[in-house]
């Protein structure tokens, strides 16, 4: 088994090179937030859809703009409003005079990166329009149905909901994203980083150092990754405990959750876990793999109840127990 291990490892090693010189060039543009540069880098290589949640001015649309520029693939950029319509998404059929019939004018979803800009700031018709997009990863028009193109991603932003002129959006469309990842203030000196990255006159120029085949090549090494069965324990028994809270000592917390992660949870975990090995440069999953990703893969996938919400109790409190109750291996 170790002899299989240290071989998957020199696999792993060999296919992450790019990593180093994506995070190289992002940090040129984007100064601190490593947490949501690694979450992006993870959604983009395990084949799942990120939600950037965070107040505005916070780098979201910068980090996702630059890392699509970096990748060597194609980009559209979609300023989610009220007035917008699903046919803005994923097209229509119009009349050809020429040939008297109707014929697909395709929408902006038929692109490789996605940039779903303030999507909680449309309508639930619209953001759910993503749905089939976001899981078969295929749009259909009319009477056809046709593939997207491959690697298909979508890079979602919102406000907080409590911001002016938000929308909440739908339970499924939320649990279709991987990752949702919630971006935080920047520390003084990391202030004081961009304030004169941004104020000086040459501002660094971000250049394509990864391609599509970089990416492929290191998705099919992601399920060779190995996950021990005491690990693979571990991981169950956390998505259990957001369902059955009191047969893992959550007795107080049982009145707060309304339901738990589904197996589309468990799934993505799994799978940002090895995300994370591979990042790390290793051929095997450990618990720490697991607890860096859980609360963004676990947060957005546990509804609360009334109850919680007259006691200020949040899903990150709820999610945090979790991860001190169950016993690491």
């Amino acid at each position: 088994m170790e002899r299989d291990i240290s071989r998957i490892t020199d696999t792993v090693q060999e296919n992450s090179s790019f990593v180093s010189r994506i995070r190289q060039e992002m940090s040129q543009v984007v100064v601190g937030q490593e947490n949501m540069v690694d979450k992006l880098l993870t959604a983009l290589i395990a084949d799942g859809h990120i939600l950037l949640e965070g107040l505005p001015g916070l780098a979201k649309t910068l980090s996702i703009s630059t890392l699509a520029r970096i990748v060597n693939t194609g980009f559209k950029r979609l300023q989610f409003t009220p007035d917008l319509l699903p046919a803005d998404l994923i097209g229509t059929m119009i009349y050809d005079q020429k040939n008297g019939e109707f014929v697909p004018k395709k929408g902006p979803l038929f692109s490789n990166f996605i940039l779903a800009d303030e999507v909680n700031r449309a309508p639930a018709k619209v953001q759910s329009a993503l749905l089939e997009a976001m899981q078969e990863r295929q749009v259909t028009i009319g009477d056809t149905t046709y593939a997207l193109e491959q690697p298909f991603l979508v890079m979602a932003t919102q406000n907080p909901v409590d911001q002016e002129g938000t929308y909440q959006l739908p339970e499924a469309q939320v649990d279709r994203f991987m990752l949702k990842v919630k971006i935080t203030y920047p520390s003084r000196d990391e202030e004081m980083a961009i304030l004169r990255t941004m104020s000086s006159p040459d501002r660094p120029q971000i250049e394509p150092v990864a391609s599509v085949e970089d990416i492929l090549a290191a998705r099919s090494v992601i399920p060779k990754i190995y996950m021990d069965p005491r690990v693979e324990e571990y991981l169950i028994d956390l998505v259990m405990a957001t369902r059955s809270p009191k047969e893992y000592g959550l007795a107080d917390f049982s009145e707060y959750i309304e339901y738990g992660a589904s197996p589309r949870g468990t799934l993505a975990l799994a799978k940002c876990a090895r995300v994370t090995a591979f990042l790390h440069g290793r051929g095997y999953v450990t618990p720490e793999d697991i607890k860096s990703v859980g609360f963004d893969v676990l947060n957005h996938r546990i509804a609360t109840t009334y109850e919680a919400d007259a006691e200020n109790v949040v899903c990150e409190d709820i999610v945090r127990a979790v991860f001190d109750s169950i016993e690491v291996p």
